[in-house]
């Protein structure tokens, strides 16, 4: 930032491109930034708000930053205060949401708002059994999900199955039958007088539409609206958005069509594609110059995201794709991404554990280093990899930083070392008070619990120099040991960890908003990048896009990897991805959807007839397995008793009948195909989505293991 003694304009906007020097300096809405990974958007919407804010234009009481996760929220209030900003609401649409019931809710419906659900679990498996209904946890996670996506799609009990038709059926359930459990889950939720994370919003949309009182109110506190990863907003979001305007227009949404990857809780991309429509007065910025990765990782993103808009096989009718932002690259020339062939999945993990060692040797930290894989299932074989190779890593979405007990013991210390007058500076301070938990300057050499404690000890002194030159030392301010306490405490509260030294493993969803210098996209074989569940034009899209975040996170180095069989000795029958067809050396442009799936319509399937003596099959159960009951079975008994075996486990532990599971005429099929993956089983009879969802890993491990 420029020196004190410079103007307003050059002290906020200068060192901003000229982009998003118009986002900054543009104060009054309505305005759209469209934007492209790594362009710098979260830049430029705090140094919008620091200007509003210093100009006197804005009241940073009255401005309300909206944002989707309380990590992202955390960086936006951190922003803030490094240019000088505080009083910003930065939260997300529930936290906001929240707040706002807490106060409204004694005068606009009276007495004390019920407690918050934190896991549906334990309410549906309640509800289930009030309707007599046998569930599993697999189970119970799919109805979860169901209610979920009803609630977010705002439709009621009544309206529930017929706008459901056509979905695939959760859990195994009929709809009428998910009717009914909601109904009994919204019952048992009353009785116990609390609600869930849905409700949150709904009920703040129902109060601010019948309680003009309470609206007013809200309109009166809220003036500039600022909307962050506005592609991710919900029916819920939205309503709740336009009721905290009013019909007015102060607004400035802000997203990347290209990163919608949670349809599956109702986000769409829809109303930022369609802004313009609503505000035809609407400023509409671009964001284009890429600051995060190299040229050639720029060029495999754009290449990525071309090629869907040559897809021929969406069907009539069908809206086209939206024409993606083509990413500038403003770095230097770095290496070009690679790509492996192996033979299994554990050849994958130990060659990704040998290039990271490499890599670590060549001096990058093994905290700029991510694996990124679609399904957390994945992670077992690159945790075993790189344990073997004495290499340290971290589980994103596994155990919160600031629950580990040094960092709590850490806070218990810091804090009271900031009640002393001590003008000591601040790190050092950080470093002498974390000495007596066993911080040490060098990284400890054994491994496990005493590896990490050392780990979350040194994050935290990192941690404190970053903050220290941010806010004082070299940028002229007072950085007090009060103040570090306080930023560890709302992070604490918003779980917006420090930078931990270790290898990342996160999946692909998880990953989304964060950047390592060298990225690891593994398992990119057909039925997992697409998953095999993607069965639609918008799945498969919805893919492609989640396999172009894992693009963009990459700064350097960008390694993508696939295997040809699920085990060592396993039968190599493997695709790589289809996204990677024109992309990959030797490879063509030409998708590798079926063709029927090309020209938008499945070709009629020709009658059955027996593998081994070319009958037609006459029943379902010959049509199943593919062989007339006269000829001999191809499969080996010892693998269909472990089938039966594991079923007969599974149905017992479910309380249902075995045959529910699957038929014998399934288990059949299934020990003469000896499917490699999921998507090879699911193309057997009887091996629908819902028991691919909740018994294909288990199948498929009995098959590897006989």
């Amino acid at each position: 930032m420029a020196a004190a003694g410079a103007s307003l304009e050059e002290r906020i906007l200068g060192g901003l491109d000229d982009e998003q020097r118009q986002v900054a300096s543009t104060l009054a809405g309505p305005m759209c930034v469209l934007v492209g990974a790594g362009t710098g958007k979260t830049r430029a919407i705090t140094h919008r708000i620091a200007f509003g804010a210093h100009s006197g234009v804005y009241k940073p009481q009255q401005v309300p930053a909206v944002t989707f996760t309380a990590r992202a929220a955390a960086e936006m209030r951190t922003r803030l205060r490094d240019l000088g900003v505080g009083g910003v609401q930065a939260r997300t649409f529930h936290a906001a949401a929240l707040r706002q019931l807490q106060y409204f809710w004694p005068q606009a419906v009276g007495g004390q708002l019920p407690g918050l659900l934190d896991h549906k679990a334990n309410v549906i498996a309640e509800a289930a059994r009030r309707l007599r209904l046998s569930t599993d946890r697999a189970a119970i996670r799919g109805l979860a999900a169901e209610i979920e996506w009803a609630k977010v799609s705002m439709l009621t009990l009544d309206s529930y199955a017929a706008a459901a038709a056509g979905r695939a059926e959760p859990a195994g359930f009929d709809l009428v039958t998910v009717a009914r459990l909601f109904q009994s889950y919204e019952d048992v939720k009353t009785d116990r007088n609390i609600i869930d994370f849905e409700d949150v919003l709904l009920i703040t949309v129902g109060i601010l539409q019948e309680d003009p009182k309470v609206a007013a109110e809200v309109r009166q506190q809220y003036r500039h609206f600022v909307v962050d990863e506005y592609q991710d907003v919900s029916p819920p979001q939205q309503r709740l958005l336009d009721l905290w305007l009013g019909g007015r227009g102060d607004l400035c949404v802000v997203g990347d069509a290209s990163q919608t990857i949670y349809s599956f809780t109702g986000a769409t991309s829809r109303h930022l594609l369609q802004f313009t429509r609503r505000f035809p007065e609407a400023t509409v910025v671009k964001l284009v110059r890429d600051y995060r990765p190299t040229p050639q990782v720029v060029q495999l993103a754009n290449s990525l995201l071309a090629a869907r808009t040559r897809q021929p096989w969406r069907g009539k009718g069908a809206d086209p794709w939206p024409a993606p932002l083509e990413l500038v690259a403003q770095r230097p020339t770095g290496p070009a991404p690679t790509f492996t062939e192996c033979a299994d999945d554990e050849a994958e993990a130990a060659q990704v554990a040998a290039r990271i060692r490499t890599l670590l040797d060549a001096g990058v930290p093994a905290s700029e280093i991510a694996i990124l894989y679609r399904t957390n299932g994945q992670s077992e074989a690159y945790e075993q990899a790189l344990a073997s190779a004495g290499i340290g890593y971290q589980l994103r979405g596994g155990g919160r930083f600031f629950a580990r007990r040094e960092v709590r013991d850490a806070l218990l210390q810091l804090r009271a070392s900031s009640r002393a007058a001590d003008v000591e500076p601040v790190p050092q301070l950080v470093r002498d008070v974390l000495s007596n938990l066993g911080y040490a300057p060098e990284a400890p050499q054994s491994s496990g619990a005493v590896r990490e404690r050392g780990e979350s000890l040194a994050a935290l002194v990192a941690l404190a120099d970053e903050l220290d030159a941010a806010r004082g030392g070299a940028a002229g301010g007072v950085f007090t040991m009060q103040d570090f306490v306080a930023e560890l405490e709302e992070r604490a509260a918003a779980q917006h960890a420090p930078t931990v030294q270790g290898v990342t493993l996160a999946s692909l969803h998880s990953a989304r908003g964060l950047e390592w210098d060298a990225v690891f996209l593994v398992g990119l074989s057909e039925g997992l990048m697409p998953i095999s569940f993607a069965d639609t034009d918008e799945a498969v899209d919805e893919e492609r896009r989640l396999l172009y975040v894992g693009i963009t996170r990459a700064r350097v180095h960008l390694a993508l990897s696939w295997s040809m069989a699920r085990t060592p000795g396993g039968r190599a029958n493997r695709k790589p991805s289809r996204f990677l067809d024109g992309l990959r050396p030797a490879s063509s442009s030409r998708s590798a959807v079926r063709p029927e799936e090309r020209s938008g319509r499945r070709r009629q399937a020709a009658p059955a007839q027996c593998r081994v003596c070319g009958t037609l099959l006459a029943t379902g159960a010959e049509r199943k397995v593919g062989r007339c009951s006269n000829c001999p079975p191809g499969y080996d008994e010892h693998t269909f008793e472990a089938l039966r075996a594991w079923r007969k486990e599974a149905a017992q532990e479910a309380g249902m009948p075995a045959f529910v599971i699957f038929t014998d005429a399934t288990l059949i099929a299934i020990a003469e195909a000896r499917p490699g993956s999921l998507q090879e089983l699911s193309r057997l009879a009887g091996a629908g989505p819902a028991k691919l969802e909740r018994y294909g890993e288990d199948v498929l491990r009995v098959l590897s293991s006989n």
